[in-house]
């Protein structure tokens, strides 16, 4: 699939409140034919220095938009789980409950919070990696198109810009995984096949999406003829780490 297919459908199948936060693949695009089929000039003229300024300058805009994004949101990722862990420290399964109606209540939230804690948290790696692949892609073009050499220059700026580094926001999606299996115990699983609470996920679906998100990583981070050092290195993923590990061991079921 072409990346501007596949990032197109990964806009699609996000949060709604992102949808508008990606890379402007198409509208970078049209610039690059637009730059690359006007009247030939020398490379060092003041008219193409003009273009490869309004061209440096969109893109760098999107990177701001990008940081802003990211960072807002990996900020609203550490209040979340420092609170979830409040509750899981209050309610766990080693702490005193008041009475077991009380607890079943509160390990319902909590346990939804997790889920979706852990969906976005996905969704925001991807977007990560997806909006870097488009970086770089756009740049191959411009470069290849006008005999220009950005690409090299701008993507290592880019690599040290903030959307860029997930390391953070990678621990806290490990963190939250622990977090299911510490607290909630396979054997609990068996003690609560009756009755069980279902979750609806908010945000129209977020697990699915978040394993659509993985596909969509693993996809744009394989191997192929035209991968450099440019590009991300291969996602190494199995079937069953397309889904959640707290998802097989929750006693809560899903709705997707």
């Amino acid at each position: 699939m072409k990346f501007g297919k596949r990032l197109k459908q990964q806009v699609q199948e996000t949060l709604p409140d992102w949808r508008d936060k990606f890379l402007s693949y198409k509208e970078l695009k049209k610039l690059v034919r637009l730059i690359s089929s006007a009247p030939p000039f020398l490379n060092g003229s003041s008219e193409y220095g003009k273009s490869e300024a309004e061209f440096v300058r969109l893109l760098n805009s999107e990177i701001d938009k990008f940081n802003a994004f990211f960072m807002e949101q990996e900020e609203d990722f550490i209040i979340r789980h420092e609170r979830i862990q409040k509750v899981i420290d209050t309610w766990g399964a080693t702490a005193s409950q008041p009475s077991e109606a009380e607890y079943k209540e509160q390990m319902g939230k909590i346990r939804k919070d997790i889920v979706n804690l852990h969906g976005e948290m996905v969704l925001l790696e991807n977007y990560s990696n997806i909006n870097y692949t488009g970086l770089a892609k756009i740049l191959k073009k411009y470069d290849k198109r006008t005999g220009g050499l950005l690409r090299l220059a701008f993507i290592q700026k880019v690599l040290e810009e903030p959307f860029f580094i997930t390391d953070l926001v990678s621990k806290l999606v490990k963190q939250c995984e622990n977090m299911i299996d510490a607290v909630f115990p396979a054997e609990e699983e068996e003690k609560e096949n009756e009755g069980r609470e279902t979750i609806t996920v908010a945000g129209k679906g977020i697990l699915r999406n978040a394993i659509a998100a993985l596909m969509t990583m693993k996809e744009i981070r394989r191997g192929s003829s035209t991968y450099s050092h440019f590009s991300l290195p291969p996602l190494n993923l199995t079937e069953s780490d397309l889904i959640p590990s707290f998802q097989l061991n929750s006693p809560i079921s899903v709705v997707r």
